[in-house]
């Protein structure tokens, strides 16, 4: 087993396109963008899935309603079923979601130049099935690209060419959605969705309830008697069945079949099912009438085929959709008898086959009933009984294992995106009643490494909390795979923004890595490192720094000075020096670690670039712009050539640039270098990728700045709805948003809608990030700032002077965010006409800029003019000076990450 460790900074490239949660960037070389622009679909191209029982009747206004919600003004719509009192959401499966959306397709399918189905119930199965568009329009592309390059040309294709229709298949978190619906706006999007909740801000809803009973009538005779005449007797027989199902469609297609299949009289079968209800009882729930259908026909399936119901009970636990026949051809004695037995559930409409038919689909409310039925005993058995079909479908997955995943054949590759959706339903399924296995640990953990190895990291948590409980129970707490499979669910956790789960398994893992390895173990330094990081990213920093002192000087030891590790370990110190404002020593720590990757790895290696990179940024925090921009400059000339005019980082070293042009009170060269940027993020990585929004976060400041809030005002707000759209209401960068756009009202005087803004910004920056987290005291700062304009000393002086004091504590007595805490306050103190305590503070902030940032520094300059400003007043008893003293604005900066441990 490899413990998934350290990734060095800048080793990844990346080209183009975003993938599943919209903030991973992938490889997409030059010639599979151009083919994605360049090919055009083939007439009625498209994947649409059989239809189980290829029958739909009715709903006709249901139809129209979708119609008219795609082609009236919207681009997506979203089917859900109709919320009853009787129902909750979770009870209305087979409602017929599925089936509508695809007779929408069926019926329009000439009105799009694509229709493509994706399942949609995991971020995963979303990549897998827009993969499949490329192998579909370019099989030439498809071969040379990992899969996830595949979905990224793909998106491409999709951004390229208009007129598509998507269908996301059973989503069951909106948030999965929201990053296509943002990327991709050329054509219509389509979802079906048991959740009620959470789309309001997406799409329309289309609410789908039980069948009218005309309509079940005619379903439940279309299937039962396959096109022969029905005569009034066997209608009204058909209409009592269909009432005591509830009118649910998936029930109605099931007995039909069986009908059908038995060529029992209706009446006959009705009895049997035993489903007429007395008046006074409630309806049962699908699951319930689902079951009692189930009950008699896998007894007579059973007589029929035992096959048929062991391939059936396993099938329960996979992924619904595209079960390989490749994986139940490993639970059957030939290829005769398998094919017989899917024969035989298919006619019974247990299940549907793929248009190739070399994979199976089970309804997933049909898997529901399997998974919590209860297998018969004999009366003197009392032991615990075993999920039914559980251990073949482990044995099953575990035996279609491809080889391991990395050094992967194409072929594997394939195999193994086809046994993804099933490794992840096993983990997500555990029966409590199973015994845990090391062999089952091993299957989600080798599932999980792929994912990790194909950099989508994030969508690894379920596997990797499945493997980790695996494992506890099995090797223990302290094995090796036990620690390894703990840091490795740490890091899935971090990646998704989760510290406060992260931290804690972190703290836990470095303390069992020190007890069983020793302290200088390579994977326990590994470990350490990732902790730090941890704390950095909460902004802990006084936690995070001697953390990444005592590990930078053991691998120094043990590892040697110019150790890749060594220097990741260097690079992160520094940073979180930077981060602390202690550019003295952040300065020289990134000069020393760009001079070693020069040594090293050469001087337009990728780490060397972003060395370079955060040297400079280093260099504009401490003002020096005189060599901060000569240095972004040499940067972005050598990542233009190195990696390509629109990869990633060289979009990030020119939206650095343009910062530091900024800071230079260059706006001429900021502002259209900012829009170039803007734009190319808007190409490569879509509209809604947090890089883009950084950058329309970004040249809307720049405008702000210029003074021009008719252009920056709009751009704040559009961000800032992106943002809550895409991250969520309370997401650091969305507070970020909202904190800006609430300056820009301040700057233009609009105190009525900034405060409030403010007030909510600050609210949600204490609960979220904490009291004193960094981000916190800025929106503090920044509220009593607009209680200043407003006149309002009476709130903005005690406010400032709380922040002062958490910045003191916090980040220490000449940090610069402090120095700029320090200044406010002198200032609020010169409104108030308190001379004798603003004066001696102006005194001090500009003898510690001075000291810190150097003489000419532009904040330096801004307190020796309230100092003078202030000194004037005092001897001339007058009101000071009314410009607004400056401050250093809250700017989110699109800068190199110094390391991102996996």
């Amino acid at each position: 087993m490899n413990v998934s460790g350290e990734r060095p900074i800048g080793a990844e490239s990346i080209q183009v396109a975003v993938s599943g949660d919209n903030t991973r960037v992938v490889v997409l070389p030059r010639d599979a963008v151009e083919s994605a622009l360049e090919v055009k679909a083939p007439a009625q191209a498209g994947y649409l899935p059989r239809s189980t029982s290829g029958v739909f009747v009715g709903r006709e206004a249901e139809l129209s309603v979708l119609r008219d919600s795609l082609t009236g003004g919207g681009s997506a719509a979203v089917v859900q079923p109709q919320r009853t009192p009787a129902q909750t959401i979770s009870g209305l499966g087979g409602v017929g979601k599925s089936a509508l959306a695809l007779h929408y397709a069926t019926r329009y399918r000439s009105h799009y130049t694509l229709v493509w189905w994706i399942t949609a119930d995991s971020p995963e199965s979303i990549l897998t099935s827009l993969a499949g568009i490329t192998q579909r329009l370019c099989p030439q592309s498809a071969q040379k690209l990992e899969p996830d390059q595949q979905a990224a040309w793909a998106i491409t294709w999709l951004q390229a060419h208009p007129d598509w229709l998507l269908i996301f298949d059973n989503v069951e978190d909106p948030g999965h959605l929201g990053p296509y619906l943002g990327t991709l706006a050329g054509g219509h999007h389509l979802a079906t969705s048991r959740r009620a909740t959470g789309w309001q801000a997406l799409a329309p809803m289309v609410s789908l309830g039980l069948l009218p009973s005309d309509e079940a009538t005619d379903l439940l005779c279309t299937i039962a008697f396959q096109g022969a005449a029905v005569n009034r007797e066997q209608r009204e027989a058909a209409k009592r069945l269909a009432h005591d199902l509830g009118y649910l469609p998936l029930a109605l297609e099931q007995a039909g079949a069986y009908a059908h299949r038995t060529g029992i009289d209706l009446d006959v079968y009705r009895a049997h099912l035993a489903l007429v209800l007395d008046e006074n009882r409630d309806a049962p729930t699908p699951e319930q009438t689902i079951a009692r259908i189930w009950d008699h026909t896998l007894n007579t399936i059973t007589d029929r085929d035992p096959l048929a119901v062991t391939l059936l009970q396993a099938m329960a636990w996979l992924a619904p959709d595209s079960v390989p026949r490749t994986l139940l051809e490993r639970l059957a004695p030939h290829t005769i008898a398998l094919s017989n037995a899917l024969g035989e559930l298919h006619a019974y409409n247990m299940i549907g086959f793929t248009n190739d038919r070399q994979s199976v689909t089970v309804h997933r409310l049909v898997q529901t009933v399997l998974r919590t039925r209860t297998p018969a005993r004999p009366h003197n058995d009392d032991t615990k009984p075993k999920a039914p079909g559980r251990a073949d479908a482990e044995r099953a997955v575990r035996n279609a294992l491809p080889s391991a995943y990395q050094g992967l054949h194409p072929d594997d590759t394939a195999a193994w995106e086809g046994l993804l959706p099933h490794i992840l339903a096993l983990a997500e399924t555990t029966p409590t009643e199973n015994a845990p296995s090391a062999d089952t640990a091993n299957t989600y953990y080798q599932g999980a490494q792929y994912l990790y190895h194909q950099g989508r990291d994030a969508h690894t948590i379920a596997l990797r909390t499945a493997t980790l409980a695996q494992y506890e129970q099995v090797l223990g707490d302290t094995h090796p795979n036990t620690l390894i499979s703990r840091n490795n669910l740490a890091l899935a956790y971090r990646n998704t923004g989760d510290l406060e789960r992260a931290i804690p398994l972190y703290e836990a893992t470095l303390a069992q890595y020190e007890q069983v390895l020793g302290d200088t173990h390579p994977s326990t330094l590994t470990s350490r490192n990732n902790l730090a990081g941890a704390y950095q990213d909460a902004g802990d920093l006084e936690r995070a720094i001697p953390l990444y002192e005592a590990t930078l000087a053991q691998r120094e030891q043990v590892l040697g000075d110019t150790h890749p590790s060594t220097l990741i370990s260097r690079n992160n110190l520094a940073g979180a020096y930077r981060n602390a404002g202690d550019l003295e020593r952040a300065i020289p720590l990134y000069e020393a670690t760009l001079a070693q990757y020069e040594q090293v790895l050469g001087d337009t290696h990728p780490s060397t670039l972003t060395s370079r990179n955060n040297l400079a940024g280093a260099y504009r925090n401490a003002g020096d712009l005189e060599r901060a921009i000569p240095l972004l400059e040499a940067t972005l000339a050598q990542r233009e050539q190195v990696l390509g005019d629109t990869h990633p980082d060289t979009l990030t070293s020119r939206n650095n640039l343009a910062g530091a042009f900024q800071d230079a009170g260059d706006l001429e060269r900021a502002v259209p270098l900012y829009e170039v940027t803007l734009a190319q993020c808007e190409q490569v990585l879509g509209d809604t990728h947090p890089s883009t929004l950084i950058s329309r976060n970004n040249l809307a400041v720049a405008y702000q700045d210029a003074g021009d809030l008719e252009r920056a005002v709009p751009l704040l707000e559009a961000t800032l709805a992106q943002r809550e759209q895409v991250l969520g209401d309370t997401h650091p960068d969305t507070l970020t948003s909202r904190n800006n756009l609430a300056g820009a009202f301040q700057d233009a005087g609009d105190l009525e809608r900034a405060i409030p803004l403010l007030e909510v910004t600050l609210a949600q920056c204490e609960q979220v990030l904490g009291d004193t987290h960094p981000d916190t005291l800025i929106s503090r700062n920044n509220l009593a700032g607009a209680y200043q304009d407003a006149g309002d000393l009476e709130r903005a002086v005690p406010l400032y002077e709380v922040t002062l004091a958490q910045c003191e504590q916090v980040l220490g007595d000449t940090h610069p965010s402090t120095l700029i805490s320090r200044n406010n306050l002198a200032v609020a103190y010169q409104d108030a006409g308190d001379l004798e305590r603003a004066v001696p503070l102006l005194e001090a902030t500009l003898a510690q800029r001075e000291q810190v940032l150097g003489d000419t520094h532009p904040s330096t300059l801004i307190s020796r003019n309230n100092l003078a400003g202030a000194r004037k007043a005092a001897a001339a008893v007058q009101q000071p000076d009314t410009a607004t003293p400056a401050t250093d604005p809250d700017r989110q900066p699109l800068s190199d990450t110094p390391e991102q441990p996996v």
